[in-house]
């Protein structure tokens, strides 16, 4: 195993009507709330309406900043920076999905800097203080809930970036599976994709020895892969969105990786996808990580073997290793199509002109990945596979 720290200090009310909890969490930070939500689905499945009863019968103050985009930009983060440092804001409470609480996070760090909070996104400044802020789940997929990680989009310059702090973990997240009936059925699948790419990532780590790790990760992904035809074929199946969200929280809130860090690579790659043509990023890592795992099989063959039989009921007998991890990379690729997930960049409509512009950006920051460092011609070279 790899030398770790565990630190987790996010509060978590997990169930049917644990919405009420704010009433209780919030009044401790102060009075003046900045309430950060998306397009609008909120106010469409009524909970933005049950979070304004709930903050009226407080007494607080309520502040709004709408809009997030899927792929949350620096410029809406300035926004809600200015708002929080022109009004004084207290506390902020995020109410969606990753996004929505991504850009929580990057708002909590820059209201609390003099300077332009893009230094701290790419690490040009460390944060020393942050705005406390809650969520409130309404999509299962980046276990932002529960972490202290945040991916931003500067779209003027095309990056997108991820970063992290210990004081933009969440003090509390409400994960009521309810909230969660109205997600439409293709973000519930990039969703999935996305957190079984999470764990992915936890597995094809270099660090040796970490057998119950890699057993936590399989869990997880057998789960999934068993939950999701039944949540597709009704949207509305709570037992089904409560594994779900429960997957999604456990897959990055830093449990299942302890002593392996992971590879990473692959959402650094997805990344610079989503910075040119603004894709969902679910989307992009079905596409990706296939391919990605193939393209590095003198690396990943082990691991993919060990996952090809484990989780995807792969029959060893008579085949090699190699044959035993192609195959494995074959039934994760037929998984994600089954449930509807895309297979080819073209799906986006996205062809050749721009391999060489985003594979600059993946590597823009240093090579990519842990398992194998990844130069800008691997890059590129995974993009063509995934054309």
């Amino acid at each position: 195993m790899e030398q770790f720290t565990f630190y987790n200090p996010t509060q978590v009310f997990f169930g049917k009507g644990t919405l009420a909890a704010i009433k209780e969490q919030i009044p401790r930070y102060g009075k003046k709330v900045l309430l950060v939500y998306g397009g609008g689905s909120i106010k469409r499945n009524g909970i933005y309406d049950q979070i304004m009863k709930y903050l009226q019968e407080i007494g607080a103050e309520v502040l709004e900043l709408s809009g997030v985009e899927p792929n949350p930009r620096l410029s809406t983060v300035h926004k809600g920076v200015e708002i929080c440092k022109k009004e004084k804001v207290d506390f902020l409470l995020a109410a969606g999905g990753g996004s929505v609480i991504d850009a929580t996070k990057a708002i909590s760090a820059g209201a609390k800097y003099d300077g332009d909070v893009w230094d701290i996104i790419i690490k040009k400044a460390v944060p020393k203080d942050a705005l406390p802020f809650g969520t409130v789940l309404t999509l299962s997929a980046t276990g932002s809930e529960m972490n202290s990680g945040s991916v931003i989009t500067n779209w003027e310059t095309k990056e997108k970036i991820g970063w992290g702090h210990p004081l933009v973990f969440p003090k509390f997240s409400i994960l009521d599976p309810v909230h969660t009936f109205t997600v439409p059925k293709d973000q519930t699948v990039y969703g999935i994709v996305d957190m079984m790419s999470h764990a992915l990532e936890h597995y094809f780590s270099p660090a040796p020895n970490v057998p119950y790790n890699e057993r936590m990760v399989e869990g997880l992904l057998s789960t999934v892969i068993e939950t999701a035809p039944k949540l597709l074929e009704d949207l509305e199946n709570y037992e089904a969105r409560e594994t779900i969200m429960f997957c999604g929280m456990m897959a990055l809130n830093g449990v299942i990786n302890q002593g392996m860090r992971g590879d990473w690579g692959t959402h650094g790659i997805e990344h610079a996808v989503s910075a040119v043509y603004d894709i969902p990023h679910g989307g992009g890592l079905a596409i990706l990580f296939p391919n990605w795992i193939r393209y590095n099989l003198d690396v990943t063959e082990a691991k993919m073997k060990q996952l090809a039989i484990r989780v995807f009921g792969v029959d060893p007998q008579g085949k090699s290793d190699r044959e035993i991890a192609e195959e494995g990379i074959d039934r994760l690729r037929e998984f994600w199509s089954s449930i509807g997930a895309p297979s080819r960049l073209a799906d986006y409509g996205i062809d050749d002109s721009k391999l060489e512009l985003m594979a600059e950006k993946a590597v823009a920051h240093g090579s990519l990945g842990r398992m194998k460092k990844l130069t800008k011609e691997d890059v590129y070279e995974i993009y063509k596979m995934s054309l």
